[in-house]
């Protein structure tokens, strides 16, 4: 789905929201329970509304070190395995456990349900909770509460006829929950917020929610920006609050979807707690107009047509009629490039001309195009920036840059995926210089952590997959791009020194195809000599995925957006490398590549069953051959020496004609 397209739905969801977003009926009990996306102990996000399948969706309210927690706990584990289809959760809510804490209490107590940590208390809040071990069950049909209450008998404040397992065997057999409510007596959680809800109505839009709303979202939602609607007064801002309250609480917008507690990040575009908490609760109080002048009306906020500034050199990428309906295959084409003089490249902007169908583009120079007007990725050198769904501008750090020689091209690879009308895209791509006769003293780098053997089992939430990348030198890791296609559900990046230590870089609990981006480090990594780059990814090829175009089907790699890819780009420099003393950059990466690609159980060696693909059975089928050592498992030495043999019998096959054959 688009950007526009996804946007386009959520105003539809909007309109469907009343605008008061009231939770309670007029007895004061809790009605429903409204969307919303949390991490759990593991790093994962769940989202409450993804559950409509589940019999029953059970929460628990946790709190560390509580035993009365701990045994509810243990108990709603018991349950699980005797209500199949029933999701259980422990939720976490308490002000004083961040999700360190939380993880730890989750190791310690040997805890096998996810733990949701609740940091901004906005689930606890609107559900109502009050104690530790306390329990809801949400129906998924109707997403009201049904019970609400202790675990069993051990932490009610005095015996009552039901209880959760009472409560879960009613709605199995397809009945009303006969005790709806029962007082829990476990120890109280506090929720500072709940009390001071009155206040919420004074909130003031002019100075407090219009400045947020300055600083996060109009960037995107100004006249002729990438948002749906611009946020051009109060009244545009009234008219969508619902909406943007479920989108805050369900982690879309604003568009960052790095976790909070891993990393720091450059031009981080995510809410603090307190603007958050400032948004939801002004929302929830009615969204008052309150006093005061109205920032948003007083300046005409327009997109300009390059965030970075007029461009040193704009190249237009050839125009393409992307077809209503099908399936485009990469387009290639090039532009000539038009400076008659090597320049040292510092930033670029890519600009999709036709975004609804704009998969990616990405660009490499070429030295030598070729007659007819495209050139295939092996002919290309140094990319000169790029493209994805909601990505931005690329600008290099201080003092690094990209070189990027006279003349030649710039190559394209085109990924346009049909949206059920016929247009033609325009693509542009704007590129900054460093000024004339200035050079950096750094040269950026780049690869990436792929596997192309990825195998996705039909119909099934939460497949893991991996990958790595090996630096024989050291490094410094300015940036991360994860990028997958609709299946993606979450990522992460790991840094694994040589004395086996890791470090945990990135982690998008929720991966969303529509806002793809690269999170630059604050600060940049340092990545020993020895040490592995880990991709991690989890792939939703059920049912409960919403973009999933068939979860009936098994899935690989592949170009489409209907098929899969794990891929993180990652921008670096060797730290033994200048501009002056430049290094063979390519013989310290592509030897190790199809290792790390293999090599899931990250003991250096790849193994019989971590064999898979088209390579892997090659490798299979000659595995005593290859491993030459007989250890048991292919080595980065031994797996040079297979593939140097098969390309050169591809060599000589393609020489002679015909066929070769032999075997390593």
């Amino acid at each position: 789905m688009s950007v526009r397209l996804l946007a386009a739905s959520a105003i539809g969801l909007a309109l469907a929201f009343t605008a008061g977003c009231s939770v309670e009926n007029s007895a004061g009990k809790l009605a429903a329970a409204d969307n919303f996306l949390l991490v759990d102990n593991a790093g994962v996000a769940h989202e409450l509304y993804r559950l409509k399948d589940a019999k029953a969706v059970v929460l628990v309210a946790q709190v560390n070190g509580d035993e009365t927690s701990r045994a509810a706990a243990a108990k709603a584990a018991e349950m699980k395995a005797a209500f199949p289809g029933v999701e259980f959760f422990l939720l976490n809510s308490s002000l004083s456990d961040d999700r360190a804490a939380i993880v730890a209490e989750a190791q310690a107590q040997g805890f096998t349900l996810p733990v949701l940590d609740d940091d901004l208390q906005f689930v606890g809040e609107h559900l109502g909770f009050t104690t530790a071990g306390e329990a809801m069950v949400i129906d998924p049909k109707t997403w009201k509460v049904v019970y609400r209450g202790p675990v069993d008998a051990a932490a009610a404040a005095k015996p009552a006829k039901g209880y959760l397992e009472a409560a879960l065997t009613q709605m199995s057999a397809g009945e009303a929950v006969a005790v709806a409510s029962v007082a829990t007596a476990g120890p109280a959680i506090s929720f500072p917020e709940r009390e001071r809800a009155a206040e919420f109505a004074n909130i003031s839009y002019e100075t407090e929610v219009a400045p947020i709303l300055e600083a996060k979202c109009v960037a995107c939602h100004q006249e002729g920006g990438i948002g749906p609607f611009a946020m051009s007064s109060y009244e545009v801002v009234k008219g969508f609050a619902p909406m943007m309250r479920e989108a805050i609480r369900t982690d879309r917008m604003p568009p960052w979807h790095a976790d909070p507690t891993v990393g720091s990040f450059h031009d981080d575009k995510s809410l603090t707690p307190e603007e958050a908490r400032t948004l939801v609760h002004w929302i929830e109080a009615g969204a008052p107009r309150g006093e005061g002048a109205d920032p948003l009306a007083l300046v005409r906020h327009v997109a300009p047509e390059w965030p970075l500034g007029e461009p040193d050199v704009v190249i237009d990428i050839p125009e393409y009629t992307i077809p209503a309906s099908g399936v485009v295959d990469y387009q290639r084409p090039y532009a000539l490039y038009p400076l008659k003089e090597g320049r040292w490249l510092r930033a670029s902007t890519v600009k999709a001309g036709e975004r609804q169908g704009v998969h990616h583009i990405l660009t490499g120079y070429i030295e030598n195009p070729p007659p007819g007007g495209t050139a295939p990725e092996s002919m290309w050198g140094s990319s000169v920036g790029g493209y994805a769904v909601g990505a931005e501008s690329s600008v290099m750090p201080e003092k690094v840059g990209t070189w990027v020689p006279a003349g030649g091209a710039i190559g394209f690879q085109m990924h346009y995926t049909p949206f059920g009308k016929e247009a033609v895209d325009q693509s542009k791509i704007a590129l900054y210089f460093y000024p004339e006769g200035e050079k950096p003293e750094m040269i950026m780098r780049g690869s990436v952590v792929i596997d192309t053997t990825i195998k996705l089992p039909a119909n099934t939430e939460a497949h893991k997959e991996i990958a790595y990348n090996y630096f024989p030198n050291d490094a410094l890791l300015y940036s991360a791009f994860p990028h997958a296609h609709y299946r993606g559900q979450a990522s992460k990046l790991e840094l694994i020194k040589p004395d086996g230590t890791r470090e945990l870089l990135v982690n998008l609990p929720r991966y969303d195809f529509n806002w793809q981006r690269a999170y630059e480090f604050d600060t940049p990594v340092l990545v020993p000599a020895g040490s592995k780059l880990v991709a991690t990814y989890l792939y939703d090829n059920s049912a409960r995925n919403p973009a999933n175009p068939d979860p009936s089907k098994e899935i690989t790699w592949g170009d489409q957006s209907f098929e899969e890819m794990l891929f993180t780009s990652l921008r670096y420099r060797w730290t033994d490398e200048t501009v002056e003393t430049p290094v063979d950059h390519a013989a310290r990466t592509n030897k190790y590549r199809m290792h790390g690609m293999m090599d899931d159980n990250l003991n250096d060696k790849i193994e019989v069953a971590e064999l898979r693909g088209r390579m892997g059975e090659m490798l299979k089928a000659n595995f005593e051959r290859v491993d030459s050592n007989a250890d048991g498992g292919i080595d980065v030495p031994e797996l040079e020496r297979a593939m140097q043999f098969m390309q050169g019998m591809n060599q000589r096959r393609r020489g002679s004609g015909g066929s070769a054959s032999g075997q390593p």
